[in-house]
């Protein structure tokens, strides 16, 4: 089993952790064998409470904690609802978008219509994965664009190998004001495609990589006004500790790893990051 990574050197500026799963981490949802990231974070015990002590301690006072299927949703908008700090997206899923029936998806409006839910998400395309097929995929991501045009929430978009339909899918439907591309994957030239839309990117533990220099190239070409930082939290954790669980306490990691690709303080980092997050997910 992964052990749990140690705290890296906190931060001088208070920053936010834009997309986690609080739920996966603290078991709500029981972790199967084709998971163990998820595994070794609920064997951790951690509760939702330790798991905002650990983040707070270095730095990261906020989190946006995403749902990915209707019971999911449901128990992140409560926990949003009932932890100050925590706020929530609401969604399914492209590969639970079998699932998104018209009652599923009138119940992930009325959630997105929440005071503490601040996005609708994730959604969007995954053509990496077949469990859902790529008609109910659209069918469901430009549902999920109706659902935040109509909330006004921002929108939280999961692409997996999938940039161009994305991208094109977005443009038919016309986004939303807000738009957010969850641990953005990415080149440099779709990030001059996102900046050009005025889409933000959300930039996870991969960018630490050593064979993601693309990454990098991307970070490197989207401006600050349109940057976000993640954990994706049990998943995607920074270097030095890839193959252990992920959590929001990390993002230091990640922060300073784009702050020297930036060639600014992390500092400055993290004030564009806390003026991106009000201007995508309101005020706190």
């Amino acid at each position: 089993m992964s052990k749990i990574p140690a705290a890296p050197e906190p931060l001088a500026a208070p920053v936010f952790d834009s997309h986690c799963h609080l739920d996966v981490m603290v078991g709500d949802r029981q972790a199967s064998s084709i998971d163990p990231l998820a595994q070794a974070a609920q064997a951790a015990a951690a509760t939702v409470r330790s798991i905002l002590e650990d983040a707070r301690a270095v730095g990261v006072t906020r989190l946006v904690t995403i749902g990915y299927d209707l019971k999911s949703s449901r128990w992140n908008a409560e926990t949003a609802a009932a932890q100050e700090g925590v706020y929530a997206g609401v969604a399914i899923h492209p590969n639970e978008a079998h699932e998104a029936t018209p009652e599923v998806l009138a119940e992930i409006e009325a959630l997105a219509g929440c005071p503490e839910v601040r996005a609708v998400g994730e959604t969007g395309l995954d053509y990496y994965r077949d469990w859902a097929s790529k008609d109910d995929q659209h069918a469901s991501f430009r549902a999920h664009i109706e659902i935040a045009k109509r909330t006004g929430k921002a929108l939280v978009i999961h692409d997996r190998d999938a940039h161009d339909d994305v991208l094109k899918v977005l443009a038919e439907e016309g986004a939303p004001d807000k738009v957010v591309f969850h641990s953005f994957s990415g080149d440099a030239e779709m990030a001059k495609e996102c900046v050009e839309a005025g889409y933000f990117m959300s930039f996870s533990g991969p960018v630490t990589y050593k064979n993601a220099a693309y990454l990098r190239e991307a970070a490197a070409t989207a401006p600050l006004e349109l940057m976000l930082v993640e954990t994706d939290a049990p998943y995607l954790p920074p270097v030095p500790h890839r193959g252990k669980p992920n959590a929001p306490y990390l993002i230091p990691l990640t922060l300073r790893c784009l702050a020297e690709v930036k060639g600014i303080h992390p500092d400055r980092l993290c004030e564009a990051i806390n003026a991106n997050g009000v201007t995508v997910f309101g005020a706190w």
